[in-house]
């Protein structure tokens, strides 16, 4: 089963900041915890980060959910320069809740200058038909708090143009 949930609000940037800072800033400062989710704590393989294909292993502080460590692989699917991002979340190190994948997708479209809306949506793959009541629920709440608080983020960020970790 695929739950699917979309968050659209406009940043006051740039078109670049506003595409670039999500994937290629720390993402240790964008995914801080929350709940059942833990803060990022780094990233190591992540040297051709930011290209279509590359992958980076993505590292996670000890939580009620995770022992801490190694947590997921991140991958770019695809890359539409100063548009669209997707990126797929999978190789769960912990219990997801029966999730195989996560596909994030990250599209900026200028309204006008340093006026930019985002649409952000993710798309939670799961595969235990027992489990498919429970992960829609968790889907629709929870992650799309989660996924507020990952933009409000992302918005600081881009207001004090945190600088790109990877090109």
């Amino acid at each position: 089963m695929q739950t699917k949930v979309k968050v659209i609000t406009v940043y006051n940037c740039s078109l670049e900041r506003a595409f670039k800072t999500p994937m290629l800033c720390d993402v240790s400062k964008v995914h801080k915890g929350f709940g059942v989710m833990p803060r990022v704590t780094h990233c190591t393989e992540d040297e051709n980060w930011g290209k279509p294909g590359s992958t980076k292993k993505v590292f996670v502080a000890k939580s009620l959910t995770q022992k801490g460590g190694w947590a997921s692989v991140d991958k770019v699917i695809e890359r539409e320069e100063n548009a669209y991002w997707k990126i797929e979340v999978s190789e769960f190190q912990a219990w997801m809740l029966g999730f195989s994948r996560f596909t994030g997708e990250w599209k900026t479209t200028e309204l006008a200058p340093n006026q930019i809306e985002i649409e952000y949506t993710y798309t939670l793959h799961s595969d235990v038909a027992l489990l498919y009541p429970l992960n829609w629920l968790f889907t629709k709440t929870f992650w799309k708090i989660y996924m507020k608080r990952v933009l409000g983020n992302i918005r600081k960020m881009t207001i004090s143009k945190e600088p790109y970790l990877y090109p």
